[in-house]
């Protein structure tokens, strides 16, 4: 878990490691089913596809987390609420984006869960989130529509969803490989963007 712990610079350990290694790795640690999410520091690892060019995964990911780790039971969280970690990971990941650099001012993309949400913000103004066509077999980002506009990038500003708008998703049953690809489609990383 811990070979994955540097939210700020996923790029660097990328470099490191190398990209395709970096990517096969991050496929054997989930298909061998070597994640643990009630392990709440390696909450950002299903995310770390999306800067790795392969934002599918982890919508993919994400997915069977939600169904495999949480219920509405007393026994629903896989791990320790430690100052709400785990209900923070369940609502943002429903949402459809997560923090995986809390300190850099993005979320990273994954799916929304739901096919309607609206978040009322601090300042009264509204984000609505809407997938009307999201099932559980349509777990994937054909397209999303941001204010009126495509948008292909892996991650959202947080300071752009203070404004307020419209998220609009179109899902599918099968990933669009193609989407959110390019160097400029990926979130923060420190080794990448520090200047």
């Amino acid at each position: 878990h811990y070979t994955w712990y540097v939210p700020h610079d996923v790029n660097g350990l990328m470099k490191h490691i190398g990209k395709e290694r970096f990517r096969a790795r991050l496929d054997t640690f989930f298909e061998k089913d070597y994640y643990w999410h009630g392990n709440e520091p390696g909450h950002h690892i299903p995310y770390l596809f999306a800067l790795a060019g392969e934002a599918w995964k982890t919508q993919k990911w994400v997915h069977n987390i939600l169904n495999r780790e949480y219920y509405p039971t007393p026994d629903g969280l896989s791990g320790n609420d430690d100052a709400g970690q785990m209900s923070a990971w369940l609502v943002f990941s429903m949402v459809g984006f997560y923090p995986v650099c809390p300190g850099s001012n993005e979320y990273v993309m994954g799916a929304p869960y739901f096919k309607k949400a609206t978040i009322t913000l601090e300042n009264g103004k509204k984000l609505e989130i809407s997938a009307p066509k999201n099932n559980d077999d349509n777990r994937y980002i054909r397209s999303l529509n941001y204010n009126g506009k495509n948008y292909t990038k892996n991650y959202l500003n947080h300071f752009d969803l203070l404004k307020g708008g419209r998220l609009v998703f179109d899902m599918d049953n099968k990933p669009n490989k193609g989407r959110g690809i390019n160097e400029s489609d990926f979130p923060y990383s420190f080794s990448r963007d520090a200047k």
